[in-house]
């Protein structure tokens, strides 16, 4: 079984991983808050099978600009306000899908779960080649992986495994916070990077905006 190709940020990288990306192949890449498996959205359901993890939480999808969040799901004010307020950043926003959205992205076909990252190179691959799926880079109840090397002796490589790594050092940062915003009231799924107290305090201020 071969192992996935390490790559460096050397002259052409980007333009190598998107390549991979448009071939449907599934490239492991650092972000801004751990290493992630990334993907095009139709090709989501690779994932669940290299990780050896059930559908039933859904994988979520990075995007550039918000204006592409409004595409895909039926991003109510509630997300616009903490999308204004943290974006790009470590928050996930659960939201409504919009019907023409058939992505397997889980077992969960109502909603999904968006984020914009601050991270100088899955930021503007979403610019370029638009909504990306991502999960941890790890087996399905492990640790994540925090370096290239630690992938590359967990996954198999090639275009049935993960393709390649951008090995940028070591990235261990913390999972992003994820808000369920399909209510009219935020409702915290996973506590992480973002304090559920800042995410209330800027709910509280968009809507003193509202009003005043």
């Amino acid at each position: 079984m071969s192992e996935p190709r390490v790559i460096t940020a050397a002259v052409g990288f980007m333009e190598e991983i998107g390549r991979a990306l448009r071939s449907g192949e599934v490239v492991a890449l650092p972000t801004d808050t751990v290493y992630g498996l990334v993907c095009r959205p139709e090709s989501a359901e690779r994932l669940f099978s290299l990780k050896g993890r059930s559908s039933d939480v859904n994988v979520q999808v990075l995007i550039g600009r918000t204006r592409v969040a409004r595409s895909i799901s039926t991003f109510p004010l509630l997300a616009e306000r903490l999308a204004h307020r943290f974006w790009p950043g470590a928050l996930t926003l659960v939201a409504k899908r919009t019907p023409d959205n058939h992505w397997n992205l889980g077992a969960d076909r109502e909603t999904i779960g968006i984020r914009s990252p601050m991270h100088s190179v899955m930021f503007p691959l979403c610019l370029v080649h638009g909504p990306l799926a991502a999960t941890s880079a790890n087996l399905h109840g492990e640790p994540v992986a925090t370096s290239a090397e630690e992938i590359a002796a967990t996954f198999p490589g090639g275009s049935e495994g993960v393709s390649l790594i951008l090995d940028r050092g070591e990235c261990g940062g913390v999972a992003s916070t994820v808000v369920d915003v399909t209510g009219s009231e935020p409702r915290c799924l996973r506590q992480g990077a973002i304090s559920w107290g800042d995410i209330l305090a800027a709910v509280e201020e968009g809507t003193r905006d509202t009003y005043y």
